[in-house]
């Protein structure tokens, strides 16, 4: 056994189951499980790309389950990976774990089981793919890619490799969440009439003064496939991460994607896609941030079951139909009748993926080699929900969807803003 390579050793005992940088200095002794430990053999290596706030965050989440392991730390701020990387090995009470400037040298490594990217969004589909084709499983925060091809290319790579991925949606592994999808999925609602979507929405405003490059930032590396363009004080920090068009198509995937991955849970399927979209949003023209700052979309479903997907306040995934209402957001349920809200899902009814935790199902599935409960396929349907919208509104314009296809029709113009050009050399 110990002459077996560590992945393979993994995939063979699947086979036996089925038969921020703040936030990780934070992190207590108890809350990594010593004294119940897995032997190390016995953990997962995993690698974080990207250990800012909501990186760091999720470090955390992965150091606190007792069968993980963190081995490497990648970011382009060198003060922020050396110090990461320090605080790991001080809890960890050894120096198991390296810092990186390049994931690729990460990535050379075949003792690294799984990986978590917490990058800005352009770097998103990039790492997924390069973690994939190295053998490793990839946990990606949302939203996926930065176009339709780019979402298109992640799923097709991750099922080539049997890549386990997991969606950075984590409502998925909120119970209600779950509970409120299979209401839906089990028609508890009856027909279903008309859908709702909201997600707060983006912004406005950001620095566009240039001035030097911090010296601790491979600000070249930072940028990445998107296009080269001048440091200022908001484009690596804050916002500009969400809300400048070259690396990211702001909050209408960026956190669209939480409640549109709701919509995709308990409504789509391969079968069970928008066809049509349509509507406007407000693109600001002053300052660094040029996203849609707010939109209103209005989508078909080939049922004819229509899709309202709006900016507002909070997150809400909204069915309506001839038996009565649901509103599922990460908050909690609401419902009319409110009978809906204890209604038993019976042993032969649909139930969804049941997940203790969103880091806890990933590294699961790692072991088991099955489905993350957030996995690609879903991923990329609400994506490309986003996208769409995204389309409509520059073009001002109705897009049609051939979902057999994954192609938009009958609009050249629109089907070229399918795909976004990546700098050189990076490429899917």
């Amino acid at each position: 056994m110990s002459n077996l390579p560590r992945r393979d050793f993994l995939r063979q005992s699947a086979t036996a189951l089925a038969g921020a940088a703040a936030a990780p200095y934070i992190i207590t002794s108890s809350a990594l499980g010593q004294g119940q430990r897995p032997a190390a053999s016995e953990r997962i290596a995993t690698a974080h790309i990207g250990v800012g706030s909501r990186g760091g965050g999720l470090l955390g989440e992965f150091m606190s389950l007792p069968d993980v392991q963190c081995v490497a730390i990648v970011d382009c701020f060198a003060s922020r990976r050396e110090g990461v990387a320090h605080a790991v090995n001080q809890r960890y009470g050894g120096q198991g774990c390296t810092a990186y400037g390049d994931f690729r040298e990460m990535l050379a490594r075949d003792d690294i089981d799984a990986v978590v990217v917490a990058t800005h969004d352009v770097w998103h589909v990039p790492l997924t793919t390069a973690c994939a084709r190295s053998g490793k499983d990839v946990y990606v925060e949302k939203p996926l890619g930065m176009s339709i091809e780019e979402d298109l290319v992640a799923r097709e790579v991750c099922q080539r490799y049997g890549t386990v991925f997991q969606y950075g949606t984590q409502q998925r592994s909120m119970a209600h969440c779950r509970y409120g999808c299979e209401l839906v999925r089990n028609g508890r609602l009856g027909e279903i009439k008309s859908i709702e979507v909201i997600a707060p929405q983006g912004g406005v405003g950001g620095s566009t003064e240039v001035i030097p490059v911090p010296e601790e930032l491979d600000y070249d590396l930072w940028l990445g496939p998107a296009p080269w363009s001048p440091y200022t004080e908001d484009r690596c920090a804050n916002r500009g991460g969400f809300w400048v068009y070259d690396n990211s198509i702001g909050f209408l995937a960026g956190w669209g994607s939480h409640p549109l991955d709701i919509l995709d849970w308990a409504y789509g399927s391969d079968e069970m896609v928008p066809v049509e979209c349509r509507g406007t949003g407000l693109i600001p023209t002053e300052g660094l941030y040029d996203t849609v700052a707010t939109w209103d979309l209005q989508l078909r479903y080939p049922n004819g079951v229509p899709l309202a997907f709006k900016s507002g306040g909070g997150d809400l995934t909204r069915f309506v139909g001839t038996q009565g209402w649901l509103n599922i957001s990460r908050g909690g349920l609401d419902a009319d009748p409110k009978s809906l809200l204890t209604s038993p899902i019976g042993p032969d009814e649909i139930h969804l993926t049941e997940s203790a935790g969103h880091a806890r199902n990933f590294i699961d599935s790692v072991k088991s080699r099955t489905p993350a409960v957030s996995p690609i396929e879903s991923a990329t349907r609400s994506d490309i929900i986003s996208h769409l919208g995204d389309i409509a509104i520059r073009t001002g314009r109705t897009i049609r969807w051939d979902p057999k296809a994954e192609r938009i029709v009958g609009d050249d113009a629109a089907s070229r803003m399918m795909t976004r050009p990546m700098r050189s050399p990076w490429r899917l």
